[in-house]
């Protein structure tokens, strides 16, 4: 049982903190032995990042490849160590294609904090460039 407790508000602070693209605002919600399964990946699981160095540098990588990324539609849930974030993800492409598509995160927490952010995505095609 933690002795602190993530609400939907730490949650959409956590997504104003992606919006922001605030990797330091983003971490300061994460545990120390966090955990970040991406959407798309080699694995199963996306790709698994394990560690506040590595899921930093997954999470900046995001903004990498979509400069302009942004989650937006955001619904939070949580009961307990469990929680989970519905969104819509949108952002444009470096050859001018536009991804908007539907996801939810699923988190589990530790202490007060997220130890591990597995995140899912539909798998859509991008849209042509805006004219």
């Amino acid at each position: 049982m933690t002795t602190a407790t993530v609400t939907e508000s730490t949650l959409a602070a956590f997504s104003e903190a992606w919006n922001r693209h605030d990797v330091d605002g983003l971490m300061s919600f994460m545990s120390d032995d966090c955990v970040f399964m991406t959407a798309g990946g080699p694995d199963a699981c996306g790709a698994r990042h394990v560690g506040r160095e590595a899921v930093a540098k997954a999470f900046a990588g995001a903004w990498g490849a979509l400069p302009d990324a942004k989650w937006t539609n955001g619904v939070h849930f949580v009961q307990g160590d469990f929680g989970v974030s519905q969104w819509t993800f949108s952002g444009t492409a470096a050859d001018g294609t536009r991804v908007e598509t539907d996801g939810v995160d699923i988190f589990t927490f530790k202490d007060g904090k997220i130890a591990v952010k597995n995140a899912f995505r539909k798998a859509r095609p991008n849209l042509p460039a805006l004219q």
